[in-house]
């Protein structure tokens, strides 16, 4: 027991040294999904989705009272990764195996092919912009490089930088007005302006990590970006200045991606170690 009092007293010092807070519990059981765990995406009902619930290439369904159920199974051979919501009705899929954007029609469950590049690495992340713009995320682990792509129906993918960093997490700023990507290997996160036509200039960097990887990026509609830390097993909010509010501590360890509640009072984060979704109330 004294041993017990005395671990939890350094752990709180520690933890308050470094200004992290410990308050996430399980969403959803341990194991509900696999290691691949990704997406995740609210819908305007408040529902999570998030990829590979129990098997690769499905997409699993969390209501808000959490009872979570198998969505729909994607094309033979497609693994999705980032989910984003264009409209009530359109569910977009970063399926990274078949280098698609897919598109799934939420009334019926259709999935079809939004965009296809074979020239992608493997479309990771994405993001929402104006005007039915997609931006993705497409990172090439082995050589430690990546692009970000901007996506149309019309034009399909276009490039809008190569030869970055590990590119991975991506989003726009509530305001629609900035594109911030993050580079997992390298730790480091930039932002661009977004310019009429849906291209990016004036890049800057936005923030530098020292240590532990970076994964999927989400805005509250303070403007504060959210930041899984992959590998430490925190969340860091940023604020929209590029200024560290907080840091809050999660019971795994490899944060994959977050997604708000339609309140924003809550978010849910997807956990690759421990096959899950787990859960912060939010009092920023």
């Amino acid at each position: 027991m004294k041993f017990t009092l005395f671990f939890n007293f350094c752990l709180f010092i520690s933890l308050s040294s470094c200004n992290i807070e410990m308050s996430s519990s399980d969403y959803t059981a341990p194991g509900t999904f696999t290691t691949g765990i990704e997406g995740p995406a609210t819908d305007y009902l408040g529902n999570i989705y998030a990829v590979n619930y129990k098997n690769e290439g499905t997409i699993g369904k969390v209501t808000p009272d959490g009872k979570i159920s198998l969505f729909l199974k994607l094309p033979e051979g497609s693994v999705g990764n980032g989910i984003r919501f264009g409209s009530r009705d359109k569910m977009f899929i970063a399926d990274y195996t078949n280098h698609n954007i897919l598109q799934v029609d939420m009334n019926t469950k259709k999935v079809s092919v939004f965009a296809h590049n074979p020239e992608a690495n493997q479309p990771n992340d994405i993001a929402i912009g104006t005007k039915g713009v997609i931006y993705a995320s497409d990172p090439d682990w082995a050589n430690n490089t990546g692009n970000i792509w901007k996506i149309t129906k019309e034009k399909g993918f276009e490039l809008l930088e190569g030869q970055m960093g590990t590119t991975n997490g991506i989003e726009v700023s509530h305001d629609r007005k900035r594109l911030f990507v993050n580079e997992s290997v390298q730790r480091k996160l930039w932002v661009y302006d977004i310019l009429e036509n849906g291209f990016v200039a004036n890049k800057k960097l936005f923030f530098s990590f020292e240590d532990h990887g970076l994964d999927g990026m989400r805005c509250d509609d303070k403007g504060n970006l959210y930041v899984c830390r992959y590998g430490k097993g925190t969340i860091v909010v940023l604020s929209p200045e590029g200024k560290q509010l907080k840091e809050i501590k999660l019971q795994g360890q490899k944060p994959t991606n977050i997604t708000f509640s339609t309140d924003f009072e809550t978010f849910y984060i997807t956990m690759a170690d421990r096959g899950c979704i787990e859960a912060v109330k939010n009092n920023l």
